[in-house]
């Protein structure tokens, strides 16, 4: 049978024109304003086989480091990331599969967008948080986002370090539901950094589009390629 090797897929692409040419090649509506200072991001998240593909955009400041999923023969591991983690500020994709596709999104309620919240904010075994709490919820009714269902919540928690210090961070998450799960991209601050960060991080979250249904991947997928199919192509 032959060991297999993976044939990597693109990586993210990054910058106004290279977003905004693929975004046309899928037939999606085109890129919206970005703020000075940032630059648009899209990538695929579910290139393994593991999970399905969801294409994720979201404008995130210039200087912020951008970190990706990894693939192997088993699949995906990790989310789509940017941040400039030195001083806590990061905004996170988590997928939330438990419940499947909800429908008109924005009459699910506060308990639902809690539920996903907080499974996004301790995705990482590591994090251990207490007080979370949304604050507020805003439906998205704007003609931007084509008549797709978006929320945009924001919350507070106090993250316990492992060195057993609590923190304080405030966050802005925008929610939404395509495919066959519901898609947080979630930002967050430190308490004391966020009045500095809050105008940033909205403008993250108010960006964050998902796309499931309708589009074709193949050729972006992580594909597994036999050592004999390798041999024959050289």
């Amino acid at each position: 049978l032959g060991f297999g090797v993976m044939a990597p897929p693109a990586n993210a692409v990054g910058g106004v024109g290279k977003v905004s040419d693929r975004l046309k090649a899928y037939g999606l509506p085109p890129l919206g304003p970005v703020p000075n200072g940032f630059t648009p991001l899209l990538e695929i998240w579910g290139k393994g086989k593991n999970r399905f593909p969801l294409l994720v955009l979201f404008n995130h400041p210039i200087t912020w480091v951008v970190t990706t999923p990894s693939n192997d023969v088993n699949g995906e591991d990790g989310t789509i990331q940017a941040g400039e983690y030195a001083k806590g500020d990061t905004a996170t994709l988590f997928v939330y599969t438990e419940d499947g596709h909800v429908d008109n999104l924005a009459d699910a309620g506060k308990p639902l967008f809690e539920k996903v919240l907080q499974k996004a904010i301790s995705q990482k075994s590591a994090n251990i948080y207490q007080n979370f709490k949304v604050t507020k919820v805003v439906p998205q009714t704007g003609p931007e986002y084509e008549g797709k269902d978006y929320v945009i919540c924001d919350f507070k928690y106090e993250l316990l370090t492992g060195a057993g210090f609590e923190v304080d961070r405030r966050g802005v998450a925008a929610i939404t539901s395509q495919g066959k799960a519901v898609e947080v991209l979630w930002t967050a601050s430190i308490r004391e950094r966020f009045k500095k960060t809050e105008p940033a991080l909205r403008d993250i979250a108010s960006s964050f589009r998902c796309y499931a249904d309708g589009l074709n991947f193949s050729n972006e997928l992580m594909q597994l390629i036999t050592t004999k199919e390798l041999s024959d192509a050289l």
